[in-house]
């Protein structure tokens, strides 16, 4: 089952909406290139094509994935309980320096954000998952264990 975010939803949402619109425009990319003539040696045509294939392989992935996904709801939640959608402030143990990270259902790829994303199905994600103010996390990284304390769930 894959959780997501509100936020996760509507980004998701947004993502199909695009690719709805991108249809007619590769559609009409088509058009104009099979108007061109012989269609055995139009690389537009071919190409086109192929930016059309690629947006209903990602329509289908998408479709997918919103139907199948368990949207979370932090309101019932435990405030003093990482969750989906948490953005938890955590003590390295060794090095004593704090960092934010957010579990999310989907990473953006967003890198100027003030803090480091991590799905449920990470090491990190796994590792705070349903964790509590207070408790000390250990994070098998590929580097090592890690050990990081929850300072605090804004």
């Amino acid at each position: 089952m894959d959780y997501i975010t509100p936020d996760d939803k509507a980004r998701l949402e947004e993502q199909l909406k695009e690719c709805f619109r991108q249809r007619r425009v590769l559609s009409e990319r088509i058009g104009v290139a099979r108007s061109l003539g012989d269609l055995r040696e139009n690389g537009d045509y071919h190409a086109a094509k192929e930016d059309q294939g690629l947006n209903e392989a990602k329509i289908r992935q998408l479709e997918a994935r919103l139907s199948s996904a368990v949207v979370a709801d932090n309101g019932n939640m435990p405030k003093d309980v990482v969750f989906l959608g948490a953005t938890v402030k955590l003590r390295d143990i060794e090095s004593e320096s704090e960092e934010l990270f957010k579990l999310v259902g989907e990473a953006t790829g967003d890198f100027e954000a003030e803090y480091v994303e991590v799905t449920p199905t990470s090491p990190m994600g796994e590792a705070l998952m349903k964790a509590r103010v207070g408790e000390v996390v250990k994070v098998i990284l590929r580097r090592g264990e890690r050990r990081f304390e929850i300072v605090e769930i804004l």
